[in-house]
């Protein structure tokens, strides 16, 4: 018995850490996406006169608040389109983590790669309340 628990073990703990990641990651995505359109929200529509440019610092501050873990980092991208409208790319960066104790590039020989989550939103800056 001990020497099947000694070959068991090692999967174990890499399909828990699996696991844990895997909730901890679509928990953080879910609150990304709220925090990352509220964001744009109320940063992006209706710029006062000479800060278009003001809304990616300020939606990139208020993500960086919400998510300052070690295994997190997120950035915030904006481009213009067709018609006066402003798209904004924000992408949220995961770090796997060994049951929270920090980042690890691996466990037993798994590999664990960073993990990407990305949330557009589309706004004409000039008429509030217009989201594409």
């Amino acid at each position: 018995m001990t020497v099947e628990f000694v070959v068991a073990f090692p999967v174990l703990i890499a399909v828990a850490v699996v696991a844990v990641n895997a909730c901890l990651f679509f928990s953080e995505c879910a609150a990304f996406d709220m925090v990352a359109r509220d964001a744009v929200r109320t940063f992006a529509t209706s710029p006062a006169f000479g800060e278009e440019g003001f809304a990616n610092a300020a939606i990139s501050e208020e993500l960086e608040r919400n998510f300052s873990r070690d295994y997190l980092s997120s950035r915030v991208e904006s481009s213009s389109s067709s018609g006066g409208m402003v798209s904004y790319r924000m992408t949220l960066e995961f770090s796997p983590t060994l049951f929270g104790l920090g980042f690890k590039s691996e466990v037993f020989g798994v590999s664990l790669p960073k993990l990407t989550h990305t949330v557009g939103l589309t706004v004409d800056p000039y008429k509030p309340g217009v989201f594409l």
